[in-house]
């Protein structure tokens, strides 16, 4: 990659600030990754940002996607255009050695909103998670340097079911909007015309009751996602269950309303998400739940294979000067943390303590 189109700390620092901005959830969550993967999971964000927004708000959609097209190939032919993400993104290809398959399919879901699409069945719903959510776990998962198939599932599992939540969370405002993401079969299970409906959208105990459908399905794969969890390195762990609790609770907030998204939105309180963060910062060490079990071995989703079947192929390690730099950096944290632990050691034994740092 040309030293002129690397990622600047400038660049990296806007992506951070969009994130900070654009999700209180994922910002939150982020606090607590490890600096090598707090840059790198900034950078992702800003492109999803702002690839979503170049096509939902453009009159020209296609036009729109073509050129979002066209920009993933400057980025891995390694000449990104001089836009803050497209460098923040390229930083991340080169460094994790991102599959285009997993941008490609983000893209597509991009353009399935685009097109209005509907969705007949709950896994017709997952495959349009897969792109749009999926695709997020996956990458996240390579940055954090794992990349086994069963913490790939969960990851995209996981992925897929905060944006189950997000649906659930959102149906009023979709439909005002005149989009339209619950099953539409369950839909008319309830005696509910889509399209009449969504032309007047109003709540009612059907749609209280597919509301309530889809948060069941969501529970199920963050119940999944817990083995992921617990197979990504220790120092990651914190974060990503704080994500996966947040937004099992903004379902939870949902259901105290009756599941009426339709004239409320929910919200998770800020004192509800530091208990949360707190209640997250033992993943590191404490052993997953009893539902960790039951969902060892689950075979992945099937709207997800192909994400997997991408992820887990391992890139050729980069011999570049920049590569070598960014593993420098990583070394150096390595140091720091190696250093703090000494301290922890020693302020231990002058107590007359055991070692409080030991795993």
């Amino acid at each position: 990659m040309d030293a002129r189109a690397q990622a600047s700390p400038v660049d990296l620092q806007a992506c951070h600030e969009l994130m900070r901005g654009g999700s209180k959830t994922f910002f939150a969550a982020s606090r607590v990754l490890p600096g090598r993967v707090r840059a790198p999971a900034a950078a992702l964000y800003a492109f999803c940002r702002v690839a979503d927004d170049a096509i939902d708000l453009c009159d020209d959609r296609p036009r729109a996607l073509a050129d979002l097209v066209r920009r993933l190939d400057a980025v891995y032919a390694g000449a990104p255009r001089p836009i803050v993400a497209d460098r923040a993104l390229a930083f991340v290809v080169q460094r994790a050695g991102i599959p285009r398959l997993l941008l490609d399919a983000l893209l597509e879901g991009f353009a399935w909103d685009a097109e209005g699409r509907r969705y007949e069945t709950l896994e017709d719903l997952y495959a349009y998670g897969a792109r749009v959510a999926g695709t997020v776990g996956a990458m996240m998962s390579i940055v954090m340097d794992t990349r086994t198939p069963e913490a790939l599932a969960r990851a995209c599992e996981l992925g897929v079911a905060m944006q189950l939540t997000n649906i659930a969370r959102d149906v009023g405002e979709d439909a005002r909007a005149g989009r339209l993401y619950l099953p539409l079969r369950w839909l008319r299970e309830e005696g509910i015309d889509p399209d009449s409906w969504l032309a007047n959208p109003v709540f009612g105990p059907g749609i209280a009751r597919v509301v309530q459908r889809l948060l069941q399905a969501a529970e199920a794969l963050y119940a999944r996602a817990e083995t992921g969890v617990a197979e990504l390195p220790r120092d990651c762990r914190p974060a990503i269950q704080a994500a996966r609790l947040v937004y099992a609770e903004i379902g939870r907030e949902v259901e105290a309303v009756g599941a009426d998204s339709v004239n409320h939105r929910a919200v998770v309180s800020g004192r509800r998400k530091l208990a949360l963060l707190a209640r997250a910062s033992t993943a590191a060490v404490v052993a997953p739940g009893l539902s960790w079990r039951s969902t060892v071995g689950l075979p992945p989703l099937t709207a997800i294979r192909f994400l997997v079947e991408a992820a887990a192929v391992q890139p050729v390690p980069s011999r570049s000067l920049y590569g070598r730099a960014v593993r420098m950096i990583e070394l150096l944290e390595i140091v720091a943390q190696r250093r703090r632990e000494r301290e922890v050691y020693r302020n231990d034994l002058s107590r007359g303590q055991p070692y409080a740092g030991a795993d």
